[in-house]
């Protein structure tokens, strides 16, 4: 129901054109894009986190796009530096490409696309990840429910005994179990879904492998010429669950390892998940102390001069694998959505 009533949004704006008229007042100064995975796409009955992969066709496309609509694609500092100045007199707005966790196909599959484009972007590496620590939770809970015909799982003070034959069941059981889990604590999210996938036979370790980049793959990329590398925290926490001796080694830490091993200053992180129940106020001022020049949240929003008194509390804007459409890309651009989702404000930062 809520991707029906999206995509009848993005339909309404688009066919009035409306958020084109909309667009000199409301986009800002620009964007920063927030991607996950792009890889070739592979027809899937069950696929939850969908919205997290695009293609590597879609990006390209994207690209030349944002280039046709008059963005300059800039690397995240000439962004922030852009932004700290108030903007850019008279200059057309900018996006910046943002990848969360250090996924390898990243490098596979988006680095020629980048390159064919020339266009800068930052990467957010999980050093868990890199050292295979750290656990993919929700790539595990898919894992486990593809391969179980019943999900039996304990959340909270329930145990959840739900059907898991078909596709449309394994969906609402993944639905079923991942909200309530994702309301709940980090040490319970984590220990509910390790048990499933336990019984299920899932490896966790071998999907961080299959997916996530090794330290030389990491290190490979933070050479090339239009690589930004990013911290994303040792282990991929939601942040605001954490007490707060727990999360500042979280972002002090990643940002040590991260600088030791690439042999260069690391000043931007996003917050793992972002959302507000995941990274607030209390995270947005350890991020500064910490000395992050930047940090991105998953709130949606586009970057205004207002945001220069907020770094470390910045909105980005999701390309996300269930609207790979340019019409809905330049939609979200023009900000006549987010005008709407935040209620008229360009801050979102409490």
């Amino acid at each position: 129901m809520r991707d029906r009533i999206i995509g009848a949004g993005f339909a309404a704006l688009g066919a009035t054109g409306l958020h084109r008229l909309a667009a000199p007042r409301l986009r800002g100064l620009g964007a920063l894009l927030m991607l996950h995975h792009v890889r070739p796409r592979v027809a899937r009955d069950f696929a939850p986190n969908a919205m997290l992969e695009i293609t590597p066709d879609f990006l390209d496309a994207a690209l030349t796009r944002l280039r046709a609509l008059g963005y300059r694609i800039l690397s995240l500092d000439d962004a922030l530096a852009e932004v700290r100045a108030g903007g850019a007199a008279g200059a057309p707005p900018f996006a910046v490409l943002t990848f969360d966790d250090g996924y390898r196909d990243n490098l596979v599959h988006a680095l020629p696309v980048l390159e064919k484009h020339r266009a800068p972007f930052t990467i957010y590496v999980t050093t868990g990840y890199a050292e295979r620590t750290a656990r993919l939770w929700w790539v595990e809970l898919e894992e486990a429910i593809r391969r179980a015909s019943r999900v039996e799982v304990r959340v909270g003070d329930d145990t959840l005994s739900l059907p898991a034959a078909t596709a449309a069941e394994k969906r609402a059981a993944f639905k079923a179990v991942y909200w309530p889990l994702r309301a709940g604590g980090e040490d319970r999210l984590l220990a509910a879904v390790g048990e499933l996938a336990a019984g299920q036979g899932v490896d966790r370790r071998a999907l961080v492998e299959e997916l996530c980049m090794d330290w030389r793959e990491i290190e490979d990329l933070a050479r090339h010429p239009l690589a930004t590398v990013g911290a994303h925290t040792l282990t991929h926490p939601r942040l605001a669950k954490l007490d707060a001796a727990e999360m500042r080694t979280e972002l002090g830490a990643a940002r040590s390892i991260l600088e030791d091993r690439l042999g260069r200053s690391v000043v931007h992180l996003a917050y793992p998940v972002g959302d507000p129940a995941s990274a607030g106020r209390r995270e947005f001022d350890a991020a500064a102390t910490f000395g992050y020049a930047s940090a991105v949240t998953t709130r949606p929003g586009l970057v205004h001069a207002e945001h220069a008194a907020h770094l470390t509390a910045l909105p980005r804007v999701s390309v996300n694998g269930l609207w790979q459409d340019l019409r809905h890309l330049e939609v979200l651009l023009s900000g006549a959505a987010f005008a709407l989702w935040n209620r008229g404000r360009k801050l979102n930062v409490a």
